[in-house]
């Protein structure tokens, strides 16, 4: 566990250590198992933006010495995007942009031009990676099995049913629910070798392994990738589009206005290439600045080093919650290799979103409670029907069905999940009480 650098590693964020109030009146340290949502914040990327103000000026819109500056600073960071992805710009494009939600909705405004092309995505898939593809296009969706993991198989099967009409294949990287991993390399094989387009929706996975865009074998490529920097420990709202810059050159920009253009003329207009002619508006500098300092601090700790930490820390808490009485667990408790660090459950006889307030107010113990942005594939997991997901919306009685949800960060401890594993049987062997 980082040879017991667990506790050096906290002291990398702001405000882990700053207590807040639980039942009683007393302060606590909290315990923070919501990292999925977002991230506490690296110490180094608000010492970065501070650094960062002192030059701070225009993007590309000025000679000034701080414009000059800031506008350097900010084709760094793209730069610096295109070296870590291993997306060399001669091929693709950096655009910056708000957020993960954001990005998918550029690519889909910016990519479909006919409601006869086809998009393959997924039930596994975060709102954001479903709904906006959704009445623009044909969309196909791959289901999942038993355990809640991609039945990759139906992959093949309708790259051959659609017979070359499949133009893109939009896919989560890693479940924001189960935290299971898809295999991008035997995925992206697969869509190439019929000829359509992969899109990744990177948000929950960038933080946790490392992802490249290009390989020595082509056919492993990426051709899009989507992810945002709040979930890699840097605020500031910014995330990026890395993907093919053809796609973007040969069409015009979802978003338009200043920044975009090389003329504009009285009854017409010739754009710039991209990326500048897809980022419109003042560019978010200190998103950008953030985003990449907060990478630098991940790749200063080591993906191994985070990758081998998280997984002792969710065998830890997977081998604890089998053995407490009146838990529910979803995906596979057995085999999880595949899982990043995340698990959901329920709580027999108390409601979910109740688990997560008892777990915060005696322990102040934050974890997210509920859907997730992903009802299809959380529907799946309860076994519920559509009607029987809804039947709250029509009748009053009734709550919204959903999950408890504990994902995990760099600087979490075993500790921690003791303390989670030991509340959560007190709640369970007290359920009379709430």
């Amino acid at each position: 566990m980082f040879n017991g650098r667990v506790d050096k590693l906290r002291d990398l964020f702001i405000g882990l250590d700053k207590k807040v109030p639980i039942l009683g009146g007393h302060k606590v340290i909290p315990i923070n198992f919501d990292n999925a949502a977002t991230t506490p914040v690296f110490k180094q990327v608000i010492n970065k933006i501070i650094e960062a103000s002192e030059d701070y000026g225009s993007i590309g819109r000025g000679l000034g010495q701080k414009s000059e500056f800031s506008t350097a600073v900010y084709h760094e960071c793209r730069n610096f995007i295109s070296d870590f992805f291993k997306a060399p710009l001669d091929k693709y494009t950096i655009i910056f942009v708000n957020n993960t939600t954001e990005g998918i909705n550029k690519l889909s405004n910016i990519l479909i031009t006919s409601k006869y092309d086809v998009v393959i995505t997924s039930r596994m898939e975060h709102h954001s990676n479903d709904l906006p593809w959704r009445n623009k296009c044909i969309v196909d969706y791959i289901e999942v099995d038993n355990n809640g993991r991609l039945k990759i198989e139906e992959l093949e099967e309708k790259l051959i049913n659609y017979n070359g009409k499949v133009k893109f294949v939009s896919l989560i990287a890693a479940s924001n629910v189960t935290g299971y991993v898809n295999d991008l390399t035997k995925i992206a094989k697969t869509v190439h070798k019929y000829g359509a387009k992969l899109i990744v929706d990177g948000a929950q996975i960038v933080a946790h392994k490392r992802i490249y865009m290009t390989s020595n074998q082509e056919l492993e490529n990426i051709d899009f990738l989507v992810f945002s920097a709040h979930k890699m420990y840097a605020p500031f709202g910014s995330g990026a589009i890395v993907g093919l810059n053809t796609y973007f050159n040969d069409v015009e920009p979802d978003i338009k206005g200043g920044g975009t253009v090389e003329a504009v003329l009285d009854y017409s207009e010739i754009w710039l290439q991209t990326p500048e002619k897809n980022e419109a508006g003042s560019p978010n500098f200190f998103g950008a600045v953030a985003l990449v300092e907060g990478i630098k601090e991940l790749e200063k700790i080591g993906y191994d080093k985070i990758e081998k930490h998280e997984k002792e820390i969710l065998s830890k808490t997977l081998e604890g919650m089998k053995v407490i009485p009146k838990i529910i667990n979803y995906g596979d408790l057995e085999n999880y290799e595949d899982r990043l660090g995340i698990t959901v459950f329920n709580i027999e006889g108390i409601y979910n979103a109740e688990v997560a307030k008892i777990l915060a107010e005696y322990k102040a113990i934050a974890v997210r409670q509920g859907a997730f942005c992903a009802h299809p594939y959380v529907r799946r997991l309860l076994h519920l029907s559509d009607e029987e997901a809804t039947a709250y919306l029509t009748n009053s009685n009734l709550k919204m069905q959903g999950m408890v949800r504990v994902s995990f960060g760099i600087y979490n401890s075993i500790e921690e999940v003791n303390i989670f594993l030991n509340t959560i049987e007190w709640i369970s062997n007290n359920i009379s009480k709430f």
